[in-house]
């Protein structure tokens, strides 16, 4: 499947070290000839650490989709009325972005944007970052795995022995998790 032209949102949540990494992916679809609309939950937007600053961070991804970065809830709330999206991917998706996505809760622009994908019933990839998936995230993982149109790219333990109940996505099974995904499929296996 070619994902030229398609429109893809990407949103980015804060897992901090792996931003970089999601970011390599936005380019890669950007490549590809996706319209690639940019979504920065608050905390990205808002936070430097040492992995980066938040406005290096908003000017790298807007060189590279050449659109303005949604921001705020009002910015994202368009997204479903309009139907803007074929997709979307939210990469890094942090356990406290999951666990608000698999409980209905809307209070981020990343949030409202999946809600509106999800009411249009749209694909939602998910490629988590999350230091307690086989905590107290393990519940929300396994609800959104059985929620219609929600796939998530390939993801596994990232460090079984000094953070043992961490999970991390294979960044970069992103784009092969999103063709399939905009045929209806989840790409296997979920768990390497």
């Amino acid at each position: 499947m070619t994902l030229s032209g398609k429109n893809i949102g990407f949103a980015v949540t804060g897992s901090f070290c792996t931003i970089s990494e999601a970011i390599i992916e936005l380019e890669r679809l950007a490549f590809l000839g996706v319209e690639v609309y940019p979504i920065l939950s608050t905390a990205v937007a808002t936070t430097n650490t040492r992995f980066g600053r938040a406005d290096d961070f908003r000017r790298r991804i807007e060189m590279v989709t050449g659109k303005d970065c949604i921001d705020t809830i009002t910015d994202a709330e368009p997204i479903g009325p309009k139907k803007m999206l074929d997709l979307i991917v939210v990469a890094p998706c942090t356990g406290n972005t999951l666990s608000k996505i698999a409980n209905g809760i809307t209070d981020t622009p990343v949030t409202m944007a999946v809600k509106a994908s999800l009411r249009n019933q749209k694909p939602v990839v998910l490629a988590i970052a999350t230091n307690d998936g086989l905590g107290a995230n393990g519940k929300n993982i396994g609800t959104l795995l059985n929620t219609k149109n929600v796939f998530f790219v390939p993801f596994g333990q990232d460090d079984p022995e000094k953070k043992n109940n961490s999970l991390i996505a294979r960044f970069g099974l992103i784009v092969p998790t999103i063709e399939l995904a905009l045929e209806g499929k989840q790409i296997q296996p979920v768990l390497v």
